[in-house]
């Protein structure tokens, strides 16, 4: 239903957006509070356009403005609402409204606002469980005044589900954790010792001989000396042993955390790549992982070696005297409160600190790779500039973070030093009413310091769960998306295949853009086919969705009469030879480079291969030959060189496909002239689908395949395509006009 109100066209944005956000304020009802708030700033047809979504403690609202500038509103129940979802595509970011297994609503933002958006999400959720958790009879839930609109602060799930998720890889080396444990315990004990002989020291060697007393042999203090050394070394002795344990423990869980996640990237088809970011997904690999690998190393035997020491310290304080432990114990409760108080408030501020330090990681990862872009254009300024807002993220969100930590952390330290003094009182007038001995106050006193030392030392392990919980949620988020083109036990295995390619009206649709509109089309085995058309028309999509890059929306793509989605994903592409219009070279030699697809090859195959693609005589002129160093992404050598080289790469695994997007377009004309010639015998026996715009190419293709908006417009040969005076001739006569302007 739309409600009217005065028009906002001519307001400016802030002040549009307040209008928005009072209108939305004005249609509350009864207890209804807001939660949280977000602003879109793109429509459906991806034109900046101001919207607000409005989280409150019964509803999920949105509030736009129309194109008359009145004010429309949507409002759902959040009952009704089973999920919210955020998908990203690199500039731009979707949220879904979920309902049932269907997205029912969508709304548009770009990619600068994602952060924003997972705190939507984020507190969407959680309030979500309370509605669900709620029965008729329940009162309305009393929220936190400081969760209105709030900025200040991330709601997040509580860790506790990633960090049982974890056992799981901690479970193969459970033994050594079980030794581990035991050696903790034993060390826990060993270190109980030194208090325990303070108390007699004091009381039968110390006191009587400062007092004078006979009887008293001097040499004792050396036996207590000698036994508290003994104890100090177990306790060391214990302490490394565990320690070693653990260290290497943790990193064989990291190091599997590490590998299972990149394994499970690899198998992901290129539609998750388009909506990430490479330094995020770095940051989760990397910073991520090693985040766990501390917090199982020094964290998590740590916090099971305080609970210890505060349990048998407790067991012993009730033992020498209950009144003074009762009352050395009184600040407890209050701690425990304080604890349950902040890690509500710490969970989100970590959630928020490692996506910022994934996305200034992004910053790096588009700048350093990109550096001759950046001084081509001028743009060293702008770039520091994007990283200096970047870092100050991370910075704003760990502030937030600290903000907390620094008022908790000396919290802990006064009320152990109240319970301290508490002691020191009870414990001097119990030794002037002669209820207790010097040594027992002694002992006593180094118990408790033992005991608030661990209570606060258990204080930071609060930090380390929630920053630890953060960082296995993020690599966990990873693990948990499904492939879509997964290998099953019905796939089927193959060898070399005939090359027979058919496209049964294939539709292929990119989020909310139709790409393809229903392509149909047969190569037979060895032909050679030549993609034209303008820019955007799907000629990279074809041969994306031919190499099984991404999945067809509608249709079917048959290779040798199968099904491609019947067919094992890796033994399919063992049959592709693949030139992208920008080659790719890995940091190595180019012996290294030319054999990436056959790891097994021989230096004389990659030879022929480099000899095939017009690449030998170059490489040879080369300091080092086939051994020498191309740089990162090949950038110690040229275009044209790094393309001869890709093309190599290809050759050498002798594929029955060959795919070419653009092969020629990065070399003169005297390099395409040799290229042409290697692809002459190349084409013979192998299916060919090139996409080129140069006309030596296109007139070796045994036919010429036209697309223009997703669809094939002309098929048929050069000669026949220029006679029919369609859109062939016209871009054509464009490239005739481009080479002899």
């Amino acid at each position: 239903m739309a409600n009217r109100s005065p028009k906002l066209s001519r307001l400016a944005p802030t002040e549009r957006a307040q209008a928005l956000i009072s209108y939305a304020d004005g249609k509350l009802v009864n207890s209804e509070r807001v939660l949280a708030r977000f602003q879109t700033d793109l429509n459906a047809d991806l034109n900046f356009h101001q919207g607000m979504i409005v989280l409150t403690s019964q509803r999920l609202m949105h509030v736009e403005s129309t194109k008359g500038g009145a004010v429309q509103m949507k409002a759902w129940p959040i009952a009704e609402i089973d999920d919210l979802v955020l998908e990203e595509f690199g500039a731009t970011a979707t949220i879904h409204l979920m309902q049932g297994s269907a997205s029912s609503y969508q709304w548009r933002t770009t990619g600068g606002r994602v952060r924003e958006a997972d705190t939507l999400l984020s507190k969407f959720k959680a309030q979500r469980k309370v509605v669900l958790s709620i029965t008729p009879f329940d009162p309305p839930t009393k929220l936190d005044e400081s969760e209105v609109d709030g900025a200040e602060k991330e709601v997040v799930l509580p860790p506790r589900q990633a960090m049982v998720r974890l056992w799981k890889f901690v479970k193969p080396w459970r033994k050594q954790m079980a030794i581990a444990t035991l050696l903790t315990l034993a060390s826990t004990g060993a270190s109980m010792i030194w208090p325990g002989l303070t108390m007699p020291l004091v009381d039968k060697v110390l006191i009587p001989l400062h007092e004078g007393k006979p009887n008293v042999n001097p040499h004792l203090v050396y036996y207590y000396i000698a036994a508290l050394a003994g104890a100090a070394i177990l306790a060391w002795a214990l302490n490394w042993a565990k320690t070693y344990i653990l260290a290497r423990v943790s990193e064989r869980v990291a190091s599997q955390l590490r590998r299972q996640t990149f394994n499970h990237i690899q198998e992901l088809s290129l539609t998750y790549f388009n909506k990430k970011r490479t330094g995020d997904l770095i940051s989760r690999i990397s910073s991520d992982t090693d985040e766990i690998c501390y917090f199982i190393s020094v964290n998590l035997i740590g916090f099971a070696d305080d609970v210890l020491m505060i349990v048998f310290t407790a067991a012993i304080l009730f033992t020498i005297d209950p009144i003074m432990a009762i009352c050395a114990l009184a600040p407890l409760p209050i701690v425990a409160w304080l604890v349950q108080r902040v890690r509500e408030l710490l969970r989100g501020g970590f959630a928020a600190g490692s996506r910022a330090w994934s996305q200034m990681t992004s910053v790096l990862a588009d700048t350093i790779p990109g550096v001759r872009v950046v001084k081509a254009f001028a743009q060293e300024r702008r770039e520091v500039e994007r990283f200096r807002a970047a870092d100050q993220q991370v910075v704003d969100a760990n502030d937030r973070v600290n903000k907390t930590w620094s008022f908790f952390e000396p919290m802990i330290v006064l009320l152990s030093d109240t319970g301290l003094l508490v002691v020191w009182g009870i414990g001097a007038w119990s030794v002037a009413h002669h209820q207790i001995t010097v040594g027992i106050l002694t002992g006593f006193i180094a118990y408790i310091g033992r005991f608030y030392g661990r209570l606060d030392s258990m204080s930071r392990m609060l930090a380390a769960v929630q920053r630890a919980a953060a960082s296995a949620h993020r690599v966990f988020d990873v693990l948990d998306v499904k492939p879509d083109m997964p290998n099953t036990m019905s796939t089927k295995h193959i060898g070399r295949l005939q090359g027979e390619i058919e496209f049964r009206d294939v539709k292929f649709r990119y989020g909310a853009r139709q790409i393809m509109r229903g392509v149909s089309l047969k190569i037979a085995p060895g032909e050679m086919i030549g993609l034209v058309g303008p820019s955007g028309a799907g000629k990279t999509t074809l041969v994306n969705l031919a190499c099984r890059f991404f999945e067809v929306s509608e249709g079917a793509i048959l290779v040798d009469g199968i099904d491609l989605r019947e067919l094992n994903v890796e033994d399919y592409r063992k049959n592709l030879g693949l030139v992208l219009q920008e080659p790719y070279l890995f940091y190595g030699t180019i012996l290294e480079n030319i054999a990436y697809g056959k790891q097994d090859a021989t230096r004389a195959e990659v030879i022929a291969a480099a000899r095939a693609a017009r690449a030998h005589e170059f490489i040879m002129r080369l300091q080092d030959g086939y051994d020498s160093m191309v740089g990162e992404r090949g950038q110690q050598l040229s275009g044209g060189e790094r393309q001869r080289i890709s093309i190599a790469r290809a050759l050498l695994i002798n594929p029955a496909i060959l795919i070419l997007d653009e092969a020629t377009s990065s070399v003169d004309t005297e390099t395409e002239r040799e290229i042409q010639a290697a692809l002459e015998n190349l084409i013979t026996g192998r299916t060919t689908i090139a996409i080129a715009h140069r006309l030596g190419t296109l007139r070796r293709a045994n036919r010429l395949v036209v697309m223009d908006d997703g669809r094939i417009s002309e098929i048929g040969s050069h000669e026949e395509l220029l006679k029919s005076s369609g859109t062939y001739s016209r871009l054509h006569q464009a490239m005739m006009e481009v080479t002899n302007g």
